[in-house]
């Protein structure tokens, strides 16, 4: 009965936010890195911190440096959303936020400094990822389904590490959001608020469990997303690109730009692929090393990524014919 509540409270919240979103022109306009073509509603992806805030009054105790973090990283990207920030800006609340996370989990207790600075740049890092990914209809919310639910199951069956209702009120928000956005024509979307909020909670949950077990293999969760993300930076380095600035290299970009894949169904893919992933990492959970673990799921991750230079190699070739 709670989350039907909660589910039918997120429906209202989205509906509201609509009229506000239209009555202030917060929208999306198309541009050199985007996937779509038509002027569409931003900031959907709000629906995942007002989950986090019902879920906070209820347990206000216990959750206040998460719900700190979350409405910081929310407020600048929300501001973002409306009205460019600097990377400065943002960077620095990223910073502070996940300062707060750390010091929740107690990692400043846990490991020397140089451990410490890995976990910012990994942390910082997979949330500008999953902000870079976050580019056509339905990917957040179905690779967001795809990990929070591989998180609820090691949750329930291997590992208690959190509450649950707090891994399922992330979940429901996906499935409102997804509700106006899985579509061919998507009501709304997420905007930097969304993918960079549900990013957080990702995180913070995934290092929970990291911490919790004592192995890294958790991080696999995230395994599509991050070499997909990883080997993109890499190859517009090597192009020499602005790393900030918009483009269309991601793999699913070329999948449904170059392509022309539904959207919905390259999403599908993607979460997909993440569950069959996790699905592997949890079989093979203390059976073998942490280590064998990365390499059986991480070389073909990357096998798949080359394929992009040949589809790009081909659709240059039928532009030239």
């Amino acid at each position: 009965m709670e989350y039907t509540i909660l589910g039918i409270i997120l429906m209202i919240i989205m509906l509201l936010y609509f009229k506000v979103a239209d009555r202030f022109n917060i929208i999306d306009k198309p541009n050199q890195r985007s996937s779509h073509t038509e002027v569409t509603l931003r900031g959907g992806g709000i629906i995942f911190w007002f989950s986090a805030l019902l879920y906070f009054v209820q347990h206000i105790q216990t959750n206040y440096f998460f719900f700190t973090g979350i409405t910081l990283v929310s407020l600048v990207s929300f501001w973002d959303d409306i009205q460019s920030l600097s990377n400065k800006i943002r960077i620095s609340i990223h910073f502070l936020s996940i300062t707060l996370i750390f010091f929740d989990l107690g990692l400043f207790s846990l490991f020397p400094i140089w451990g410490i600075a890995i976990a910012y740049v990994l942390a910082i890092g997979l949330i500008n990822a999953y902000n870079f990914m976050d580019g056509i209809n339905g990917i957040t919310g179905l690779y967001t389904l795809a990990v929070m639910g591989s998180l609820l199951y090691v949750n329930t069956k291997l590992q208690l590490f959190t509450d649950g209702s707090f891994i399922k009120y992330a979940m429901i928000a996906s499935l409102i959001f997804l509700f106006f956005n899985y579509r061919k024509k998507a009501k709304c979307f997420a905007g930097d608020v969304g993918s960079i909020a549900i990013a957080f909670w990702v995180i913070y949950l995934v290092l929970k469990l990291v911490l919790v077990t004592e192995s890294i293999i958790w991080l696999l969760f995230l395994a599509v997303y991050g070499v997909d993300a990883i080997c993109t930076i890499i190859h517009r380095l090597y192009l020499k690109q602005n790393i900030f600035e918009a483009h269309r290299l991601h793999f699913y970009q070329i999948l449904s730009n170059e392509y022309k894949m539904q959207h919905r169904l390259v999403a599908l893919i993607y979460g997909l692929t993440q569950v069959a992933i996790s699905f592997l990492v949890v079989s093979l959970y203390q059976k073998i090393n942490d280590g064998i673990i990365f390499l059986i799921i991480i070389l073909p991750l990357l096998i798949i990524y080359t394929l992009k230079f040949y589809l790009l190699n081909r659709s240059n070739l039928k532009l030239r014919v």
